[in-house]
């Protein structure tokens, strides 16, 4: 994409204006939740290109549904449970007097999308479903620096090969636009490549943010490795148990059917940085947001903004294996343990 474009001073979705994120975690269940929250609503769609997804308030967000802006965006470990994050999200943003308005009443929009974590050597037995408390706490931490890796809602994630994690990745456009991507990565596929040191993502890399390891030198590299997360979870949760979750975003300002193209443009990156992806066995899906207002920006520029959109993607998918750390009881090795 040439030198003219950069990472942000921040290297995260933050570097988008007004952008904010939280993280709030479980170590001893392993699972966390993520939240994206801006000072002000923003435009927001999503694509859905995963088997077996998990989502709550979606609908909302597809082009032609009346609902233009959101308040937050959820992204959670605990399956079904972790929907409930959502609603301490609501519940957070209801207090500070955020929400659409009806009448005297506003209702906070918070989308939300999970990943399965309930297998990851993580104590499992709670009384009470822990994802409200998750939510809200995750909310009262949102700011413009937060961990990656092992943090909110990659505290739990696996990948095929080692363990997932939470990522995120900016670039600065030429013309000063902002783009950013944020990730968590519990995929049934391998984010790198056999043999586990070349990260499939390798070609986007910007310096060392990654490791530096490089594009791995050799070709015919179709045939993959077993999983050793199917193998660590011994069959017993191969179906809808993986997922990819993510969010582009930018501080253009898009129309929503340009933000619902942006999310199926920066699936793209995630085919990059994963193989196999979209898997029948994968929920993967991606919310794109613009901060910019509710507009539209001419096709060129657009295209450009997608492009980045999908390569900041490849990138965070990237940063948020290559960050996991370690834990007692993981089922898993980290890439760097690996």
């Amino acid at each position: 994409m040439g030198g003219a474009y950069r990472p942000g001073p921040r290297n995260l979705i933050t570097d988008v204006a007004g952008l904010r994120v939280g993280n709030a975690q479980d170590n001893h269940i392993k699972t966390g939740t993520t939240v994206l929250v801006a000072d002000a609503p923003f435009t927001a769609s999503v694509h859905v290109m995963g088997g077996a997804p998990g989502t709550k308030e979606t609908d909302l967000l597809a082009p032609d549904k009346t609902v233009q802006q959101i308040d937050a965006l959820v992204l959670s470990g605990g399956s079904a449970f972790g929907l409930d994050a959502c609603s301490g999200v609501m519940d957070g943003l209801r207090a500070m007097g955020r929400g659409f308005a009806i009448g005297p009443m506003r209702i906070p929009i918070v989308p939300g999308a999970i990943i399965f974590d309930l297998i990851n050597g993580g104590a499992k037995d709670w009384d009470e479903n822990p994802y409200r408390a998750l939510g809200r706490a995750a909310l009262e931490a949102a700011s413009t620096d937060f961990a990656l890796g092992t943090a909110g809602a990659g505290t739990g994630a696996l990948a095929a090969m080692q363990k997932g994690g939470l990522g995120s990745a900016s670039l600065v456009l030429p013309d000063g636009t902002t783009v950013g991507a944020l990730v968590v990565v519990n995929a049934l596929g391998s984010v790198t490549t056999p043999g586990g040191r070349h990260f499939w993502a390798a070609p986007f890399e910007i310096g060392g943010e990654f490791g530096g390891a490089g594009p791995d030198p050799r070709g015919g590299l179709v045939s993959p490795e077993p999983s050793l997360k199917e193998q660590a979870m011994q069959m017993q949760a191969t179906g809808g148990s993986n997922t990819t979750i993510a969010i582009v975003a930018t501080d253009a300002p898009l129309s929503k059917v340009q933000c619902h193209r942006l999310a199926v443009t920066a699936h793209d990156g995630m085919a990059r940085a994963i193989v196999p992806a979209h898997t029948p066995l994968d929920g993967d899906l991606v919310f794109g947001v613009a901060t910019g207002g509710d507009g539209l920006v001419d096709a060129t520029a657009f295209r450009s903004i997608a492009a980045a959109g999908a390569i900041c993607l490849s990138r965070a998918i990237a940063r948020a294996v290559h960050e996991a750390t370690a834990a007692q009881g993981d089922i898993l090795p980290t890439y760097r343990q690996g």
